[in-house]
């Protein structure tokens, strides 16, 4: 018979490892993401830190931690200090609801490799997800500055104008699972990943989470030509430190669940035979999307605001409905006829919707071109 106090020590042990996790996939995803853009952008990176640069993340660590921290003198001191740990903290929470791997026989029991299998785990995501916003609009309100007030609250709209289209995006993957539970949503995928059959809600997704982290191109509440770094502009050594950790462990949590919606989580060949492979598995598939998120910021240029705004309602708010709607007849008409051949109908007719604003776009581009001309 397991007691609690064993229960709670799995938890605790759990916990630690899932937090030291981030923290160092926190240090290296740095390193990771500036020896990709040196690959890409024909630079070299760092390489002097420690063989091939590892140690850069450490010693960039130790001058952050000793680096002096200046705060302005009209700043609202408590919520100054009280801003980048409200950012950093839903960063880390998040990750209790994710699935790392089919359960395993330790010690003589069943060890589940999920921190807290909650049965409405797509809405603990998006509950939390959406929490973050606050520390960022704080710290630039307590910072008493123009320049961070402005990437506050171009924070805010953004969250509210993408966050919309995030959670729509879900909508579909709750009605092919037929559950919230995100272990159910892994297990639901053991035939066919999701993103086959719903190549355009991913796509939804992965731009909603772009924005959801302030990753370029929607990194205007940072806008360091416009806002001189934005919300964060007044913070300096650990404060700054807690800001830039959130954002990357953020990262590596939101592919983590973007692998667990739509690419399978954990799953993989020989899971059922060998269990450990599923943490194997996942990694993987966050280290590819993070390298996806990466190659974005080396490629693609900043929007302009009004057309950051107008992409996020006129396009992906729109979309993300449409194909709601598209899961859900697909749903209805391979359970009412007994054909799941129904089912494959729902990524033809999602890439048709999303074919539409894309082709509208490029006529009224074209159109205005010829006009300047």
């Amino acid at each position: 018979m397991i007691t609690d106090w064993t229960l709670w020590l799995e938890w605790f042990i759990k916990s630690l490892v899932w937090i030291f996790a981030l923290l160092g996939g926190f240090a290296y995803l740095t390193y990771y993401e500036r020896r990709a853009l040196a690959r890409i952008q024909t630079r070299v990176g760092p390489n002097r830190a420690g063989p091939f640069g590892l140690l850069q993340p450490i010693a960039d660590a130790i001058k952050l931690i000793f680096k002096e921290e200046l705060s302005p003198a009209k700043a609202y001191k408590f919520i100054f200090f009280l801003a980048p740990i409200l950012t950093l903290v839903p960063s880390i929470v998040i990750a209790a609801v994710i699935p790392l791997g089919p359960p395993i026989q330790l010690f003589g029991r069943q060890i589940n490799l999920v921190l807290a299998d909650v049965n409405v785990g797509v809405l603990y995501f998006m509950a939390i997800a959406a929490v973050a916003v606050y520390g960022i609009v704080l710290a630039g309100w307590s910072s008493n500055s123009k320049y961070a007030m402005l990437g506050g609250m171009r924070s805010t709209a953004q969250m509210i104008s993408y966050e919309l289209a995030l959670g729509i995006s879900l909508i579909p993957v709750i009605l092919l699972a037929n559950s919230m539970s995100m272990v159910d949503v892994v297990k639901a995928q053991g035939m066919l990943w999701f993103v086959f059959l719903q190549p355009v809600g991913a796509l939804i997704f992965w731009i909603a989470t772009l924005a959801e982290v302030n990753r370029a191109p929607f990194d205007m509440p940072e806008a360091e030509q416009e806002l001189t770094a934005g919300y964060h502009a007044e913070y300096s050594g650990m404060k700054f430190a807690l800001f830039f950790m959130a954002e990357y462990q953020k990262m590596i949590v939101i592919c983590a669940v973007m692998a667990v919606f739509f690419f399978g989580g954990y799953l993989g060949p020989g899971v059922d035979k060998y269990p450990l492979l599923g943490p194997v598995y996942l990694f993987i598939k966050v280290f590819l999307l993070l390298f996806a998120m990466i190659w974005v910021r080396a490629t693609w240029p900043r929007f302009r605001y009004d057309r950051l705004m107008s992409f996020g309602w006129k396009v992906l708010v729109p979309l993300s409905l449409a194909i709601v709607f598209i899961t859900a007849t697909g749903i209805l008409l391979a359970e009412e006829t007994g054909n799941p051949m129904w089912m494959w109908a729902i990524p033809a007719a999602s890439v048709i919707a999303g074919l539409i604003p894309v082709v509208t776009i490029y006529r009224t581009l074209k159109r205005l071109s010829y006009e300047r001309a």
